[in-house]
C-alpha cells in the first residue's frame, strides 16, 4: 500500500436518543463524506467516541462500513486503548471484518515509557496481517511515542506503516521523517491546522476532524501543495482558519457534532462524560458555520 489518501476524516459516531449507535445514519455519513473530499474514514476513533462504544458494535459499524464502501476508500478501525489485551484481542476481531487497516494509540493514563510502548505497539501490530497506523496525541494520552521508539517499530515490525502524529510539534515530524525517510511509511497529520506544515516535512495527509465540514477544500488544498501550487494552497490554508478554530472551540468531537447536527445529520447525543456546547460556544460555531450552509 502506498497510501491511504490525502484527507481521512476521523468520522463522528451518530446514535439514537437513548444512546445506541445508529448504525444507518452512520452509513449515510459516510458516504457523504467521502462524497465530499475524505479519500477514508477512521471509524469509533477519539472523535467517534469509541471509549463509549461497545466492541460488538464497533465490529458491526466496521464491518457495514467497509462492506458498503471499502471499494472506494481506506476504511481504518480505531482498535487502540490503554490497554494492550483488549487492543489485541478487538485488533484480531477487527482483522475479519473487511476493514482496510487499524490504528493504535499511545496507551493513555497508563503513561509507559518507551519500552512498554514498543512492546504495546508490537503486541498489535503481530495479532493482525493489516496495516497498522500508530496515533500519537500526548494532549489526550498524558504520554507520548517517541521518535526512535516509532522507528524500532517501523523495524521490527513491517505491517506499521503509518503514524498520526498529534503533538503539535512539528519538529516531531521532521524526527520521524529523518529517521525513517522512506516515503512507504506515511505521516499524517493530526492537527488540521498543521496539515500543510506536516505535509511540507515529508507528511502524507491529514487525519481530519474539519473535514467533515470542508473536506472538498482539504481535499483541494493538499492537491494544490503537493503539485507545487504552494500560494493557492496556503490562500485556502488562511480561509479555512475561522472553522478550524471552531470545531476545537472546546473538546473534541463536541463541536463537529454540534456543527453536523446544524447541518441535517441525526447525530443524537454526546455520550457522557462529554455533553453539548455552552450557549456561547454554540454562537462561534454557527457563525463558523455559516459559509457552509446551504
Amino acid at each position: 500500500m502506498t497510501t491511504f489518501g490525502n484527507v481521512l476524516t476521523a468520522m463522528i459516531t451518530p446514535f439514537t436518543d437513548d444512546g445506541h449507535v445508529n448504525f444507518n445514519e452512520a452509513l449515510r455519513l459516510a458516504g457523504y463524506l467521502l462524497d465530499h473530499g475524505s479519500d477514508g474514514l477512521i471509524v469509533c476513533g477519539t472523535t467517534g467516541e469509541g471509549p463509549n462504544i461497545e466492541d460488538r458494535d464497533k465490529l458491526e459499524l466496521f464491518t457495514l462500513i467497509a462492506k458498503e464502501y471499502g471499494h472506494r476508500a481506506t476504511i481504518i478501525a480505531n482498535t487502540g486503548s490503554n490497554s494492550t489485551k483488549k487492543s489485541v484481542a478487538l485488533t484480531r476481531a477487527a482483522t475479519h471484518t473487511g476493514v482496510d487497516a487499524v490504528m493504535a494509540v499511545v496507551p493513555y493514563y497508563n503513561k509507559p515509557n518507551q519500552e512498554g510502548c514498543y512492546l504495546h505497539f508490537k503486541e498489535i501490530a503481530n495479532s493482525t496481517n493489516l496495516p497498522v497506523m500508530l496515533y500519537n496525541v500526548p494532549g489526550r494520552t498524558g504520554g507520548r511515542v517517541e521518535p526512535k521508539t516509532v522507528a524500532r517499530l517501523v523495524e521490527s515490525c513491517s505491517n506499521i506503516v503509518s503514524i498520526k502524529e498529534a503533538s503539535g510539534d512539528i519538529q516531531i515530524t521532521q524526527q520521524i521523517r529523518e529517521l525513517i525517510p522512506s516515503k512507504d511509511f506515511m505521516i499524517y497529520s493530526g492537527d488540521d491546522a498543521l496539515t500543510l506544515d506536516v505535509i511540507q516535512h515529508g507528511g502524507e495527509g491529514v487525519v481530519s476532524v474539519s473535514s467533515h465540514i470542508v473536506g472538498d477544500e482539504m481535499q483541494r488544498m493538499i492537491t494544490l501543495f503537493k503539485n507545487g501550487n504552494i500560494k493557492e494552497a496556503r490562500d485556502i490554508e488562511l480561509s479555512l482558519v475561522p472553522i478550524l478554530k471552531a470545531m476545537f472551540i472546546t473538546t473534541n468531537p463536541i463541536p463537529v457534532k454540534y456543527a453536523m447536527k446544524q447541518l441535517g445529520f441525526a447525530t443524537g447525543p454526546l455520550l457522557l462524560p462529554l455533553c453539548n456546547p455552552s450557549p456561547e460556544e454554540a454562537e462561534i460555531i454557527n457563525v463558523a458555520l455559516e459559509p457552509y450552509v446551504k
